[in-house]
Formats: C-alpha cells, sequence, structure tokens
C-alpha cells in the first residue's frame, strides 16, 4: 500500500518538522518526499510563520485563542480526553502546555477527568522504565509484527511496526495480510526510501526475521547486510529487549485495534495512519519529558541506493560462490551457509586457529568452518 495514503496534511507537517532539523540536507529531504525543492522552501516557511494551518491549501480558520475561564479549560480537557481516551493528566496538560494554555496541573486534570467518569480503575498501572537507548536517531530500529486480528471480512491483519530507539519516531505502521519475508522487504524499501537507512534493525527470534542461534541467516538478513544495515536478534524467550516496541504495541492495541472494528485492510491503514501521526506529532512521550517523537527524530544520511553495491575482496581472500543449495566448495569438499547466500560470493580468510577459515559476507563476518571435519550437507 502506497505511503500516499496518509493525508496530504500530515505529510507536509512531517516534512517540515524533518526539515527544520539542524543540518537538514533539503535536497535529499524533498527527493525522499517526491516534491520539488521550491514547494519544500514554501512549506517550511509558511509553516514557520502560521504552523500547521499555514500548510493548507489556503485558507484556514486561526487556531482558538487561548482560554480565559477554567470552564473553557475544563471543556477543552475533556474534548482532548474524548480524542484520545488511553491519555492520563500529564499527557494532556503538555498539550495544552504546547498549546500556549495556562494549563492546571496534572493532578487537577485528573480530577477533571475523574469528576466526569472518565477514568477506569485500569490506568494506574505503571510503566516499567527501559534502561537502554540508542544514542542518536537511525542507530537502532525497532521491527515486529503486532499480533493478527481478524477483520469483519473473515480475513486477518498482521501489523507490521517499525520504530526508532533513540527517538521513539515510529517509522511505520503497516496494515498487511500476511508476515512474509518478500512482504517485510516491499515496506521496508519505501521507509527506506523515505527515511534513509539505519545502521542496525533489532527483531525477534520468530519468522521471518530469523534467529539469534545457531548462525541462521535469512534472505531478509543477508539483503540487509548488501545494504550495510546488520539485523540484530534479541535474546529468545526475552521480549524485554525489545521493551520500547512491546509497550509501542500496547499503545496501538489500547487507543486503536480494541476501540473499533475493520472491515479491510484499507479501513485498518486508515486508522493506523491517524494514530501514527498522533503518536509522532502529538502525544507526549514520558520517556521524552513529554514531548512528542518528533522533536528527537531526524532523517539519516545514508540514502537507499538506487543499485545494491557491488560485492568485492581484497587479494588476500579466497572467493568462493554459494551454491543454490546453501554451500561453498573449498579444497574438494562441501561447506553450508545458509540458503540465504545463494548466488553470492563469499572471501575466505585465515582465523587464529590453523584450521579453521573466517567466512566474510562483504564485510561482515558469517561463518568458521572447520578445513578439518567439514560439515555433512
Amino acid at each position: 500500500m502506497p505511503w500516499r495514503e496518509v493525508s496530504i496534511m500530515e505529510s507536509r507537517e512531517e516534512f517540515c518538522e524533518l526539515a527544520l532539523k539542524e543540518g537538514a540536507n533539503m535536497s535529499a529531504l524533498c527527493r525522499r518526499f517526491e516534491i520539488s525543492r521550491t514547494t519544500g522552501y514554501e512549506w517550511r516557511d509558511r509553516y514557520l510563520q502560521t504552523g500547521r494551518p499555514g500548510l493548507a491549501d489556503r485558507s484556514r480558520r486561526p487556531r482558538e485563542s487561548p482560554w480565559k475561564t477554567s470552564a473553557e479549560i475544563e471543556d477543552e480537557v475533556i474534548t482532548l480526553r474524548h480524542q484520545h481516551p488511553a491519555w492520563g493528566g500529564r499527557k494532556l496538560q503538555a498539550v495544552l502546555l504546547r498549546k500556549g494554555v495556562v494549563s492546571p496541573s496534572a493532578s487537577t486534570i485528573t480530577a477533571i477527568l475523574r469528576r466526569h467518569e472518565l477514568l477506569s480503575p485500569q490506568e494506574s498501572w505503571r510503566q516499567t522504565p527501559t534502561r537502554f537507548e540508542a544514542p542518536f536517531p537511525n542507530d537502532l530500529w525497532q521491527m515486529d509484527y503486532k499480533g493478527h486480528f481478524p477483520l469483519t471480512s473473515a480475513a486477518r491483519c498482521h501489523p507490521l511496526t517499525v520504530l526508532d530507539d533513540h527517538a521513539r519516531f515510529a517509522l511505520g505502521i503497516r496494515a498487511l495480510s500476511n508476515q512474509r519475508e518478500t512482504t517485510v522487504k516491499a515496506e521496508l524499501i519505501q521507509l527506506f526510501e523515505r527515511y534513509g537507512l539505519p545502521n542496525r534493525i533489532l527483531c525477534d527470534n520468530g519468522s521471518p526475521w530469523g534467529t539469534s542461534t545457531h548462525g541462521i541467516f535469512t534472505g531478509l538478513a543477508v539483503w540487509l547486510l548488501h545494504l550495510d544495515v546488520i539485523m540484530t536478534h534479541g535474546r529468545p524467550l526475552h521480549p524485554q529487549t525489545q521493551g520500547k516496541e512491546e509497550r509501542f504495541h500496547r499503545t496501538l492495541k489500547d487507543e486503536v485495534i480494541t476501540t473499533r472494528s475493520f472491515h479491510s485492510l484499507d479501513h485498518a491503514q486508515t486508522a493506523f495512519d491517524v494514530f501514527r501521526h498522533t503518536y509522532n506529532h502529538l502525544r507526549p512521550h514520558e520517556a521524552l519529558a513529554l514531548l512528542p517523537p518528533i522533536t528527537r527524530y531526524a532523517p539519516s544520511l545514508r540514502s537507499y541506493p538506487m543499485q545494491l553495491p557491488l560485492i568485492e575482496y581484497p587479494d588476500t581472500a579466497v572467493v568462493r560462490n554459494v551454491t543454490s543449495r546453501g554451500v561453498i566448495k573449498f579444497e574438494g569438499r562441501e561447506y553450508y551457509l545458509g540458503e540465504a547466500f545463494s548466488g553470492y560470493p563469499v572471501g575466505l580468510f585465515p582465523s587464529e586457529d590453523d584450521g579453521t577459515k573466517k567466512v566474510f559476507f562483504r564485510h561482515y563476518p558469517v561463518a568458521t568452518i572447520d578445513v578439518r571435519t567439514p560439515v555433512e550437507v
């Protein structure tokens, strides 16, 4: 499904937020959003002058004036709560302050919600803090499928989500019909074309990602290595490794999936697009000092290449092509690397142990073979 399903206003606002980042490359950004530089600068200047309303196709009613009475503020709190039923006092207060409103305290807002019977007993749970954080945007993305759910058409929706670890920026939420490797690759290409390449992508040990055990590589992992993107895996039976994705999935479930039913993938995608914009640009994030993720995100400087880089090895390497069965031949013996490497050349280098060879795919070590004891294939 094309990215143009996202509303024009939301796409323009995201462009402007990214264009205003320090050191932003306007030429690359305009190319990724498929607009001219003239249009890009025009949107940026209008956004600087009047904010989101300036991005409309003229003319849009100006924002409301700051509230003058507590009754008006209380009405706004109630309105915001109805718009975002899962947001509590601190998030609602942060939104009001960003709009320039003299907001009551978070506890007062909570009291307003309670007085209007807008709080449920389940909202008192506490979130376990996430200790690890990537040092900068696009150093690490987290990717996973949110558990699939039924549509009223009897089909099922498999939501694929990708999250920037540093900024908590939701790069993509896609309503898909399956969890196949080819489907994931197609979605990642769209993300790479829009936001550039990350250094690493963290996944769990399920299909179609592969596994951290036994050195098993999937076609998806090898394709990413060809792009200089490393796929890493959480420890088996330790979902907390992807704590940010797990928490994001819970928010997606609470605010979208369990609140309504969907008759088609397109219907679900429309809801996901609205939620993604709200999550990235409006929703205060507890781990970001109640700022939205867009305040910490910037696109990658590594653009998605038109062609995959050439695979070359130094003269010191013994180069072997991987067969369709996933094996290489060396000194009359066969060694299994995996079908994911089929058709690719790999380089063999001496290791510290005279009886073994290090196998590299490009500049990444992918296996060690014992030339004294070949693997049965």
